[in-house]
């Protein structure tokens, strides 16, 4: 399954920037290849420059890794769901006051690192197993529609977003 095989009545308009940017491969192999993608940029990205924000209001990058982990764990939390048929609406998150509280500039970049693998490897794993029946269902998150397998794409394509922010504006 590619991106180009989901409807537009699987997800809401916002989201179709991030399935645009995970590309059109198949899901898990997305999912493979962003993974490696974002740590090969951090790899380039010394300690020292993991607390740089170019804006006095803007994010530092540590934030924005971890805002990457929290945002994919709401959605493979989302998909699991939706998976197993649930059809409880689902809140939305506001992800500017979780950066506030996060704790984010008191950890490491190989913490933050660990913490964004382990949580990649539990998403891949979760989409390996879902059926193509599961990866169908579709349920309500922040009032709008979503499949599971959209919410897939939309978490590559939403890292690979915040990996080209830092690429262009902090680096």
């Amino acid at each position: 399954m590619k991106a180009s095989d989901l409807n537009p009545n699987e997800y809401a308009e916002y989201y179709a920037q991030y399935i645009k940017q995970a590309g059109n491969s198949n899901l898990l192999n997305v999912l493979k290849e962003s993974a490696q993608a974002l740590n090969n940029l951090f790899e380039t990205i010394s300690d020292d420059k993991m607390n740089y924000k170019y804006a006095e209001d803007k994010w530092t990058i540590k934030d924005i890794l971890l805002h990457v982990i929290d945002t994919e764990r709401v959605f493979a939390y989302r998909a699991m769901r939706f998976a197993r048929a649930d059809k409880t609406n689902l809140p939305g998150f506001e992800h500017n006051d979780y950066v506030v509280v996060s704790n984010a500039h008191n950890r490491s970049k190989a913490s933050l690192l660990s913490e964004y693998n382990a949580q990649r490897a539990s998403s891949i794993q979760l989409f390996t197993n879902f059926t193509d029946e599961m990866l169908m269902q579709k349920g309500i998150a922040s009032g709008n529609p979503m499949s599971v397998r959209a919410l897939g794409f939309v978490i590559a394509g939403h890292e690979t977003h915040h990996s080209n922010i830092i690429k262009e504006r902090y680096l």
